[in-house]
């Protein structure tokens, strides 16, 4: 019973302490900011517009692709969620250095929260997602009931590689200025721009294990295609999800012991 009641004492002050930093976060975002929150929706509009531009109008991808612009800000807003949540979670822990010097706190919280709190931010860029699709008069279907299960596997994929991140940052800084280096890799070779179709054979074959390909593949299937992914693909994307988070976890539970020496 006391045990009990510590852990639901500790759930409770961890869960206070992420809802803290994510109302930091956001404040620290938006701040002197006219528009404030509203980037959130203007950015992906504006990203859109810009590549739109180049890749219809200049590479003719766009000829290929039906809603190309739809196609182009699915894919964007999902891939901007991972970029931005695991490269957050990567600084998280030596960010956080004078709080976890000062107080006996949970460090895996720092990591959790930068998705947390990307995961606002994503909610809140649907809004343009909607005026896309209004746009393109595409009428949302029962399809995108399925958007909180494709979050919840991106949401785990994201947690398991961020604080993997955080984990090895903290001994290796190299790490920040590499992922930046992998992030822009993992971006060319996702189908973000263009159709899977102008790859070659070895390398749509090679995309079956970029875990960001088949999420966006899901997030296009529900919005645009309006259906929903079978079984195996649900597997393959929870299977994914759960093999990084595992591994992320271990890593960081592995060393977080050792990070009060080295941030």
């Amino acid at each position: 019973m006391a045990r009990t009641l510590a852990a639901k004492g500790t759930m409770k002050r961890n869960w206070f302490i992420i809802t803290s930093l994510v109302s930091k976060d956001f404040k620290l975002k938006y701040r002197r900011s006219i528009l404030g929150v509203l980037w959130s929706v203007l950015n992906p509009l504006l990203m859109m517009c810009v590549l739109v531009a180049v890749f219809s109008n200049i590479l003719k991808f766009g000829d290929d692709i039906e809603n190309f612009p739809l196609y182009l800000i699915l894919g964007n807003i999902l891939f901007t969620l991972m970029a931005d949540s695991t490269s957050g979670a990567m600084s998280s822990i030596i960010e956080s250095a004078p709080l976890i010097k000062k107080i006996r706190v949970s460090k895996f919280i720092f990591p959790l929260e930068k998705i947390l709190f990307q995961l606002v931010n994503f909610a809140i860029s649907l809004i343009a997602v909607v005026i896309v699709m209004l746009f393109f008069r595409i009428s949302p279907t029962f399809s995108l009931l399925a958007l909180p299960l494709l979050l919840l596997f991106v949401a785990i994929f994201c947690a398991g590689l961020g604080m993997l991140l955080a984990a090895l940052a903290v001994f290796f800084r190299d790490i920040c200025h590499l992922w930046g280096v992998i992030i822009t890799a993992w971006t060319y070779a996702t189908p973000l721009f263009y159709p899977i179709g102008i790859l070659p054979n070895w390398m749509q074959a090679a995309e079956q294990f970029n875990p960001m390909y088949h999420y966006v593949t899901y997030f296009r299937d529900i919005a645009m295609n309006q259906i929903v992914p079978g079984i195996q693909e649900q597997l393959i994307c929870l299977g994914m999800a759960l093999s990084t988070f595992i591994i992320g976890f271990a890593v960081f539970k592995a060393t977080e012991k050792k990070f009060i020496l080295y941030v």
